[in-house]
């Protein structure tokens, strides 16, 4: 039996867009991994109701999960909760998405084949390679992004265009070995840590372009103090993850 792929959609406050995503993700993973997967949305207690509506849709189908958090840490700290919880439960790919639509989960087949038959160990949905875009955003934001992945990878010295991008699939050994425990950074830092982290143990890292898009709906929780944590955190993790 095909090892099974899990996609985990971390969510605060997506009550317009939990079923939404979770309908358009069933769809996709449906044809993509037929055999064996499972959604996970992890959610930090939410209180516009995205929990409960999460629970009724794992009510609905079996292949959703729901795993309640009481403590708001962070992006990280909740992708985090849901690596372990699906390498515990024998996953063989795992997949990181936002749950707001900025990544098309069309994309998701296109990951997945590039990680289970294309030969990577992770692949990247890249903004900033060949093919790849950002729609809906103003210059500010483009100049902030991308700079910000144009630093890490300077700093770094990685080879990767989007080392800020969270639209990602991993070979379960990739998160094995990447000792999750001990990843510290929160919001864009923490897509720059684990991508350092695969790089520096070997393993192969494939840029798959990709659209990304700004929500539609809901509020943004992107803020100054994340950009400035990723700023601050970066060169750490050049001495950290050698």
């Amino acid at each position: 039996m095909p090892a099974p792929a899990w996609l985990i959609l971390p969510t605060f406050d997506e009550a317009e867009n939990i079923e939404l995503i979770v309908d358009a993700a069933l769809g996709v993973l449906r044809t993509a991994a037929p055999d064996d997967f499972r959604i996970l949305v992890v959610d930090d207690d939410s209180p516009d109701g995205t929990g409960r509506i999460a629970d009724r849709l794992a009510a609905e189908h079996r292949e959703v999960e729901v795993l309640h958090r009481t403590e708001r840490a962070g992006l990280g700290p909740a992708y985090l909760a849901g690596f372990a919880h699906a390498l515990s439960h024998g996953a063989g790919y795992v997949f990181e998405m936002d749950a707001d639509f900025s990544h098309d989960p069309a994309d998701l087949a296109r990951l997945l084949a590039a990680v289970r038959d294309g030969g990577a160990d992770v692949a990247l949905g890249s903004r900033y390679v060949a093919g790849g875009a950002v729609a809906d955003w103003g210059v500010v934001r483009r100049i902030v992004s991308r700079g910000g992945s144009l630093y890490a990878r300077l700093v770094l010295g990685l080879p990767v265009h989007d080392l800020t991008g969270g639209f990602k699939c991993f070979r379960a050994e990739v998160l094995e070995a990447i000792d999750l425990p001990t990843v510290r950074a929160h919001g864009y830092a923490f897509q720059v840590e684990l991508t350092n982290r695969a790089v520096r143990r070997g393993f192969r890292v494939v840029e798959v372009p990709i659209t990304f898009r700004d929500r539609l709906r809901g509020e943004s929780k992107m803020s100054w103090r994340i950009a400035l944590e990723a700023m601050v955190l970066v060169p750490r993790l050049r001495r950290r993850d050698r």
